[in-house]
């Protein structure tokens, strides 16, 4: 079967495309926050309110893609949401108040949680139709993606104004989506024979294993959930807990996201391979069970580098677990499984911080960011408890 081997890699090459486009496209807007702040004038606190449109739009537009992507196909949603995302992009600078800057900022958020339902969804039905475990390898040029957006933007940021930047950002993202897109809308949708997501009672077995098929769904969002978290708490205390409480300098200190992301980059570039010999449970306890050392290390060492190598374990153990929770989701529950598996994860990312923020006037910053080690050895139960619930 030449043909459709021929084009299931077009379509997973178009995926990849549109994974690492939209990594490429937030991290860009995310180097250029300080240079927007100080456009519009806004306080710490006008800013993080503005900043909670992005979270709300992408939450909100989460829970409606899986309808979207059931009516249409997640393929001609994928492209729709990469075209919303990319001209959105280049709205931000052209605000000039906390107000504005939000209400532009809940457009860029649905764009972005729509696209993550959509290719997501798409990537989950083609990994169920190849009968291999690629979902880390989508996840991994995200990752990519996102370091190359933060890199060039970091390089750029002195040179071009927010507003140059980011409409740059928009022409290359439109260029992208044009090519990927007629290649992602001329490829079949990946069909697998199982397909789980059927209407109660169309196969005879009513209720219950509906009812059974959303608790699973839910229990896998849980896992994402736990992953996400330490994403997003690392993201925004790491180089603090460097700084504030090891004395690093500023330079040391950004190193500490860097050495997770490249290091959660590399895992999931491998996470092909671990799945294919371990299998998803042993993955994810393995994983989990990697962060927790990992953060251990990272929060309570006495030594910078001793702090840095632990940050860089904990992204080797986070980096398969969430690719694997939403791949878990959606082919027990189609793109509605993928949609809950992505609320609950991206929730996750936004309850780390504040939560952390708390913690850390509670208690101290090393000790609250050892909840990220907690959540992750909840994420290993889970996986262990639901093991014998789903094969894998």
């Amino acid at each position: 079967m030449p043909g459709p081997r021929r084009d299931l890699t077009r379509l997973r090459i178009a995926l990849t495309a549109f994974f690492a486009l939209d990594g490429f496209v937030f991290a860009g807007w995310v180097v250029r926050i300080p240079a927007i702040k100080e456009q519009t004038g806004a306080s710490a606190s006008a800013l993080g309110l503005a900043l909670l449109g992005v979270s709300a739009g992408a939450v909100v537009t989460m829970t409606l893609t899986g309808r979207l992507v059931r009516r249409y196909g997640s393929h001609p949603v994928t492209v729709a949401c990469a075209v919303l995302l990319c001209l959105s992009i280049a709205l931000p600078p052209l605000t000039h108040s906390a107000l504005a800057l939000g209400v532009v900022l809940l457009v860029f958020g649905s764009a972005y949680g729509g696209i993550n339902v959509a290719f997501n969804s798409a990537a989950v039905d083609l990994v169920a139709v190849l009968g291999r475990p690629i979902m880390p390898s989508f996840h991994a040029a995200f990752s990519l993606g996102g370091m190359v957006g933060a890199g060039l933007g970091g390089l750029v940021a002195g040179s071009l104004s927010p507003t140059r930047h980011l409409l740059a950002l928009t022409v290359t993202g439109l260029l992208v989506t044009l090519f990927a897109g007629r290649a992602l809308l001329r490829c079949e949708p990946a069909a697998p024979p199982d397909r789980t997501d059927r209407a109660p009672g169309q196969d005879g077995a009513p209720h219950r294993r509906d009812r059974r098929t959303r608790r699973l769904v839910i229990t896998f969002g849980l896992i994402a959930l736990c992953t996400a978290y330490g994403e997003g708490a690392m993201a925004d205390w790491g180089a603090l807990h460097l700084e504030q409480d090891l004395d690093a300098s500023p330079g040391s200190a950004a190193a500490g996201y860097s050495c997770f992301a490249l290091a959660m980059t590399v895992g999931r570039l491998t996470g092909t391979t671990l799945l294919e010999r371990l299998g998803r449970t042993a993955t994810v306890v393995a994983g989990g069970t990697t962060a927790v050392a990992g953060m251990l290390l990272g929060s309570l060492a006495p030594s910078v580098w001793a702090a840095l190598f632990g940050f860089a374990i904990t992204g080797l153990g986070l980096a398969n677990i969430f690719p694997v929770a939403v791949e878990r989701a959606g082919a027990l529950g189609g793109p509605s499984g993928v949609a809950t598996a992505s609320t609950l994860g991206y929730g996750g990312m936004l309850l780390g911080p504040p939560a952390i923020g708390f913690m850390a006037d509670w208690f101290s910053l090393p000790a609250a960011l050892t909840s990220v080690a907690a959540l992750a050895a909840v994420a290993v139960l889970v996986a262990v408890a639901t093991r014998r619930a789903v094969p894998g």
